[in-house]
């Protein structure tokens, strides 16, 4: 399988795929604080190290497994 490599900074785009979740609810989380990232303008960033940070986190992972868990019923959304 080939690894894709990110950059050290995420785009809102390249961060919903590396958490493999809708764009709406990476923004709306980052919006709300929980998932680290800053708003440059009209364009949201991610450091991809601050991004893995939360993920290990406690607090991280009960909001990423929450999100998940809401969309397990999303006939919409592929595997």
């Amino acid at each position: 399988m080939n690894r894709v490599v990110l950059p050290d900074v995420l785009t809102l785009e390249e961060a919903s795929a590396y958490l493999r979740l809708p764009i709406e609810s990476v923004q709306r989380q980052a919006l709300q604080g929980n998932i680290p990232g800053r708003k440059v303008e009209d364009d949201w960033r991610f450091l991809k190290a601050a991004i893995d940070d939360w993920l290990r986190s406690k607090s991280g992972r009960a909001i990423l497994l929450q999100q998940a868990g809401s969309l397990a019923d999303d006939d919409t959304l592929t595997q």
